[in-house]
């Protein structure tokens, strides 16, 4: 076994997933390649050293579909012998490429792999995928499914968290975005989107609404009554029969936005960042992935995170900095809960409900804000987590070299 190190990352600016959306006529695949050409040329990257390039896609149907890890390698002129392979695991895909290439370079079966994801929500909508989850009256009758916004907002019933609550949560990641962003801390990472000629699309986050105020969150309407009147809140309480009603109190504002975006993480071996002249930055520890109670399907970041970090000799108090997808304002709040890890060490420049959430690119992009921050602050380690649909959750542990 070898160590599994981090040379680079990239990602690109979050654009708002609509039809008006900066992003919008970029095809996923080319938003996947312009971070795998960026990735090529800042590291002078001679690309027969690439053992696989891993997506993640949570959507792989039409634009989506078909393996863009192989077609974003071609577009973006990579030597024609590196294969490639797209993954899902819902939101957590980016995440779990980034494992799964730390796994092959650490068995020795490559060299160098670049691993990350794409979603490109203008174009592909979420859930357009189908699939039996949503369509098979015996899979949903098995899964309690129900919508994600119910299971958010079931958390924040039974913890008792109030609407003040998750708004107060969202105008912090606001906050703590915006201070990032003008502080430059994404700068060396983010690349901009160009489109056919070369002109730039978008160079910064663009679903961020800075300034947002706990009275603009308030004016909201609470985003999943209607879909819970419909029949889920009941589906729901019956697998919680202990909840007397579900109380709505998530938003727009104060869950994930909608958004297009693309990562690139590279990770290799020790001889090739020696033979290539690169530096690695950081080294994959350990990573985990689990099942959690697909009903309610957001609670599983902060047991996936606890075995994990039994695995690998380390406590919570070990950890400087955690990286914990913001699906909703209560996902991370269930987390803070049950591991008693403070905000302060959380999300500290902001996450999903104010950047948005590419579902397929997302965990990629947060190892590398985790890397960078750990490298700004003189951090040692940093854990990254994020539920996923259906009841998962995968956790990576990474430390700054």
């Amino acid at each position: 076994m070898t160590d599994a190190y981090i040379y680079d990352h990239i990602r690109t600016p979050r654009g708002r997933g609509r039809l008006d959306g900066a992003l919008a006529q970029i095809t996923p695949v080319q938003l996947a390649a312009q971070t795998l050409i960026a990735l090529r040329e800042r590291n002078r990257l001679d690309t027969t050293e690439v053992g696989d390039v891993i997506l993640g896609c949570v959507a792989p149907i039409g634009e989506q579909g078909a393996n863009l890890g192989r077609l974003a390698a071609i577009v973006a002129d990579y030597d024609q012998a590196v294969p490639g392979q797209q993954i899902n695991r819902f939101c957590a895909s980016a995440l779990e490429s980034v494992n799964l290439a730390a796994a092959v370079v650490a068995m020795g079966q490559a060299d160098a792999i670049v691993a990350g994801g794409v979603e490109s929500m203008s174009r592909t909508p979420m859930g357009g995928d189908g699939g039996p989850w949503y369509a098979d009256p015996q899979t949903n009758w098995k899964s309690y499914y129900t919508p994600q916004g119910i299971g958010a907002d079931l958390i924040a019933t039974l913890d008792g968290y109030s609407r003040q609550d998750v708004d107060s949560f969202a105008v912090e990641s606001q906050r703590r975005a915006a201070h990032a962003w003008e502080q430059g801390y994404f700068a060396r990472s983010v690349v901009p989107v160009r489109d056919v000629i070369g002109e730039v699309l978008l160079r910064q986050d663009e679903h961020m609404r800075p300034g947002t105020r706990l009275e603009d969150l308030a004016k909201l309407k609470a985003a999943f009554t209607a879909m819970g009147e419909s029949g889920y809140d009941a589906l729901a309480l019956q697998r919680y029969p202990e909840v007397e009603r579900i109380a709505h109190v998530h938003t727009g504002g104060n869950s994930s936005g909608i958004v297009d975006g693309a990562s690139a993480v590279l990770i290799g071996s020790r001889g090739f960042g020696q033979r290539s002249g690169l530096v690695p930055r950081g080294r994959i520890l350990g990573f985990q992935s689990i099942g959690s109670e697909p009903t309610i399907m957001l609670t599983g970041p902060a047991p996936c995170s606890a075995k994990l970090l039994q695995r690998l000799g380390l406590g919570f108090d070990d950890i400087d900095l955690f990286e914990v997808n913001e699906a909703f304002a209560s996902v991370v709040m269930r987390f803070m809960q049950d591991t008693g890890v403070e905000h302060g060490r959380i999300n500290v420049n902001g996450g999903s409900i104010a950047m948005g959430h590419p579902l397929g690119a997302t965990g990629a992009m947060l190892v590398g804000t985790a890397l960078d921050e750990l490298e700004r602050r003189g951090g040692k380690r940093a854990l990254i987590t994020l539920c996923a649909a259906a009841g998962m959750a995968t956790a990576t542990v990474i430390e700054r070299i």
